[in-house]
């Protein structure tokens, strides 16, 4: 799955699925030639849903974008420029710690906020692996939440999902559309042990 990819479902039919602009773009034309009254997008990378404004040509529908909720930081004066990673920089934020966490900080060469920022940077180096499978599982979920919650083995699904067991997952849905049940496996996989396993090697 490339990052910050985003996939469109019209129904249970896969429309498009690619960079931002490019769904965008498809997907506008297609509302424009009245193909499907209602649509689903969705951010791979979590599995959310994401609502654009399709309002007036597709010019204003793309500047619109820099100023979506998705592509703004929630710290004041520290806009993103639009789809993607955000500038490096430094942003403050408060953080309340006990006093033996203070006291520890203070301890530490080059300042507390180096040695926060060390740690931070141990504990998702530590536990990449982790997060990688718990984001998995979490996107596949909320995708299959949104669009297969009323197909049958919906429920036994997600538990196969969240317990990680790959051959019960594609047996509960193997009876459900083509490109739902596609679309959720590829969201999955990578929290299935086979595919982790696969990816370590590489």
């Amino acid at each position: 799955m490339e990052p910050h990819a985003y996939t469109v479902f019209a129904d249970d039919r896969l429309v498009v699925s690619g960079e931002l602009e490019t769904v965008l773009r498809h997907t506008k034309a297609a509302q424009d030639r009245g193909e499907f009254d209602r649509w689903l997008i969705f951010d791979d990378s979590t599995g959310k849903q994401v609502d654009f404004d399709f309002r007036g040509t597709i010019e204003q529908v793309l500047a619109r974008v820099p100023h979506h909720p998705l592509f703004v930081m929630d710290v004041p004066g520290q806009p993103r420029s639009g789809p993607g990673r955000p500038k490096l920089g430094v942003v403050s934020r408060e953080v309340s710690l006990l006093p033996r966490h203070w006291e520890w900080l203070e301890q530490q060469p080059n300042g507390i906020s180096a040695a926060l920022r060390r740690l931070v940077d141990e504990a998702r180096k530590a536990n990449a692996g982790k997060d990688r499978v718990r984001a998995a599982a979490e996107a596949a979920g909320r995708f299959m939440t949104a669009v297969a919650g009323n197909l049958p083995g919906f429920e036994e699904a997600l538990r196969a999902l969240y317990a990680h067991n790959e051959a019960r997952f594609e047996e509960e849905i193997r009876h459900w559309p083509n490109d739902i049940r596609e679309h959720a496996h590829r969201l999955a996989r990578m929290s299935f042990p086979s595919e982790t396993a696969r990816a370590a090697r590489e």
